[in-house]
């Protein structure tokens, strides 16, 4: 009878893993449906953005209020959860504070997880506020209505929940350490330091042993269980870029932002129109006459490549990028946001198609229209504020330019004032509508 507990914690943790790591193989199995894309290139100065930005959170501090509160909790959230390890090996093996033995040094790691989680509770309470009552224009957005709003809101109450737990546990431990009470009590000393959680006391004055015992159990069995959970709500959850940020960071563009990539068939066709020593009469190259022909852009998850599709599955939502559009500014549908949002919507489909059917099956959608509209990838002004403003990496302009790419490329859709444009660039040299020899006319004229 006495393994039990250990039994049953061992279940939930095995249990908690291993659906944990079936979402994960999803999650890469999904981004492996997008093209292959080589980012293995000067892995120094990767290391060097992915601790600069994603771990050094460099780029949350341009906005100091958010920011730091958010270097609080991400801390809190990293330093806190090594208690985790404790208490792991607590419930595999029936101990109880088995770090203790690491003696001085336990009290300050105590103390600083104690002193952490209140700051981690208070940030959370005013990430909530700012959320949900300061009516901050980038927390409105249409396409935060619903699941996104309460998505983020659940997270926030989840993690005031895991710190109320942690003092609680806490503090019931302390006073049952007073008490004396076995295997609490050790007479090498108190174990452990509670400078937040010793105010807690009070509630429990004049409760019995077994009450407290109870309470401390219940607590700590609570936090375990909750943090399992909540690390299998990651998953669903775009709190996703917890993980996913360092690698995000890590494989996002070097080059400098204004730096589009080329079409390498296109790039191919011009290099042999431009080679003097090319026969224009000679018959093509052999090719596999059943090889679907490369798309030009992308009109669905699948064209997009793999980086991308990792960068809709870090996106934090968080909604600096929207909050930088001009076009957004200017009142036109654009969001960058939203952009992130749909490819990750759409790829989510395509994965439950997977899952249902083996093998994707075509179910009628794509991203293009069904997800996001023309109108809003026409809006944007490549401006690449969008890319500068998101603090781990994405990148939605490279998304906006391939679906246009696919619009012009492949559907010769684009709006009558751009073709007229690109029209007159092909025939005259310069986007307007006037012969080269006429250019210089109204100088003429008013000379």
């Amino acid at each position: 009878m006495e393994f039990i507990p250990q039994i049953l914690f061992a279940i939930a943790l095995v249990a908690g893993i291993a659906f944990f790591a079936k979402n994960i193989r999803l999650i890469i199995r999904n981004i492996n449906l997008g093209k292959k894309i080589d980012r293995k290139d000067n892995s120094g100065e990767r290391f060097a953005k992915m601790a600069r930005i994603a771990f050094g959170q460099s780029k949350m501090v341009r906005r100091p209020v958010s920011g730091i509160l958010h270097v609080i909790v991400y801390l809190g959230f990293i330093i806190i959860n090594i208690e985790v390890l404790e208490i792991i090996i607590d419930g595999l093996f029936g101990t109880h504070r088995v770090l203790f033995a690491m003696g001085d040094v336990y009290g300050i790691l105590i103390a600083a997880f104690e002193i952490l989680a209140l700051l981690v509770l208070l940030g959370v309470i005013i990430f909530w506020t700012r959320r949900n009552i300061s009516n901050i224009y980038r927390f409105l957005g249409r396409e935060l209505k619903g699941w996104p709003k309460n998505d983020a809101n659940y997270i926030l109450y989840f993690e005031m929940v895991l710190m109320a737990l942690f003092l609680t546990m806490n503090a019931a431990d302390y006073q049952l350490q007073i008490n004396e009470v076995k295997p609490y009590y050790s007479e090498a000393g108190l174990m452990g330091s509670f400078p937040v959680s010793q105010f807690l006391l009070p509630i429990f004055e004049g409760m019995g042993s077994s009450t407290l015992i109870i309470i401390e159990r219940a607590a700590w069995w609570l936090h375990i269980l909750g943090i399992l959970f909540f690390l299998n709500y990651l998953y669903y959850s775009k709190h996703l870029h917890i993980l996913l940020a360092f690698p995000n960071v890590y494989f996002s563009k070097l080059k400098p932002k204004g730096e589009f990539d080329n079409l390498q068939s296109v790039t191919d066709e011009v290099k042999l129109m431009m080679d003097p020593d090319a026969d224009p009469f000679a018959a093509p190259a052999e090719e596999d006459d059943t090889a679907e022909p490369e798309k030009f852009g992308a009109s669905d998850v699948m064209d997009l490549n793999r980086v991308q599709l990792l960068n809709a599955y870090t996106c934090t939502e968080c909604g600096r990028c929207t909050s930088e559009c001009p076009a957004n500014k200017t009142g036109k549908k654009l969001s960058p946001r939203k952009i992130m949002m749909d490819t990750r919507d759409r790829l989510e489909e395509v994965g439950e198609n997977i899952n249902k059917n083996g093998s994707f099956q075509d179910d009628g959608k794509q991203l293009l229209d069904d997800f996001i509209l023309r109108e809003e990838l026409w809006a944007c002004t490549t401006c690449n504020a969008c890319v500068e403003a998101c603090p781990v990496g994405i990148d939605p302009l490279s998304i906006i330019m391939d679906m246009r790419r696919y619009l012009v490329m492949e559907q010769s859709a684009a709006p009558n004032e751009l073709a007229v444009s690109m029209t007159n660039i092909e025939n005259n040299g310069a986007p307007w509508p006037y012969n080269q020899m006429d250019r210089l006319n109204w100088a003429k004229e008013n000379s």
